[in-house]
């Protein structure tokens, strides 16, 4: 994998020491008392997520729990629930590996995780020019194995974007918050009572140039339509977003505000990338992104083994699109 050039590696959350190891384990246990220096470092539309130390095995981690407001919603606990266990179920390297899923002492939902530093790609995209285009896609062909995995294992993730990829400083590429992830009974296509409430769509944001950023971007059409029958190709037309936005340095979907973006992806047929990206683009990859965009789910790849494929392939010596 070619490494990102990171402009500062993290500062490391602790060194291992006899002090550390070696520290007695009480006979009794007081559960409580496990998780202490708590400090807020993310915070989502309804959850917190804070790093904190864990007693037992003295190491600091990701400990994710609802927003005091949303904290006794029996509906946002479920949700908080199954995104725990699926990202504990999905054991895969470019996904993040979960610890604990409990409730503290006023009863309120939490999990916990490996805390994990690095840059976000949405955080990479600012500074483009840094990376070069191997790099990004080899980024993106990580993401697309955690998503062949999951798919496989019957979890469309819902929320591809950059703000969800996470490149850390060991070569590591994973793919955050499952919290908005879709999965099947295993006896039919019926999901759960609380799966019939819509996901949000989130408002974007204005950037201080003026950019509109947010996840209606790269969601499919079939999601911003509610569609109840959406399956794991709405993850490929996702992926695609994502990488359009690499090729071309700007999104495939158009407009300042949530209803332009919303009306944009519904309706409007993006430019190819050869044609509107500053930088050469292979005809590989440029293929591929416009059938990942597909409105049409029977119209785009089908699965992400073949978009997996197509990324392994040598896409840098094709020259047929490179511009003059």
């Amino acid at each position: 994998m070619a490494m990102l050039d990171f402009p500062e590696l993290p500062k490391s959350s602790g060194s291992v020491c006899l002090e550390e190891t070696d520290k007695t384990l009480p006979e009794k246990i007081d559960p409580n008392m496990r998780y202490v220096f708590f400090s807020t470092i993310a915070k989502g539309g309804k959850s917190l997520i804070k790093s904190c130390k864990d007693l037992h095995l003295s190491r600091f981690i990701c400990y994710k729990t609802l927003k005091p407001e949303f904290a006794h919603d029996v509906v946002e606990q479920q949700r908080l629930i199954r995104e725990a266990r699926i990202s504990a179920m999905l054991q895969h390297p470019n996904t993040i590996p979960t610890y604990e899923l409990g409730r503290d002492r006023r009863g309120h939902v939490f999990f916990t995780m490996k805390l994990v530093h690095g840059y976000t790609l949405r955080e990479l995209l600012n500074y483009r020019q840094r990376y070069d285009l191997t790099q990004l896609v080899e980024l993106v062909l990580q993401v697309a194995n955690a998503l062949q995995y999951a798919h496989k294992c019957g979890v469309a993730h819902r929320d591809i974007k950059p703000d969800n990829i996470l490149a850390g400083p060991f070569g590591e590429v994973l793919l955050l918050d499952w919290g908005l992830a879709k999965v099947w009974h295993s006896t039919d296509a019926t999901t759960a009572e609380y799966e019939s409430l819509p996901a949000p769509i989130e408002d974007i944001t204005l950037t201080g140039q003026g950019a509109a950023q947010g996840t209606a971007h790269y969601m499919s059409p079939e999601q911003i339509q509610k569609d109840p029958g959406i399956d794991c190709r709405t993850d490929i037309y996702s992926l695609g977003a994502v990488l359009y936005e690499i090729l071309c340095g700007k999104s495939c979907a158009r407009g300042e505000k949530l209803h332009e973006v919303i009306e944009s992806v519904q309706s409007d047929s993006p430019a190819e990338p050869r044609d509107v990206s500053a930088q050469s683009v292979p005809r590989l990859l440029n293929d591929l992104v416009m059938r990942c965009l597909a409105k049409n789910p029977a119209q785009r790849i089908q699965t992400m083994d073949e978009v997996v494929m197509l990324l392994q392939q040598d896409w840098r010596s094709d020259l047929s699109y490179y511009k003059d």
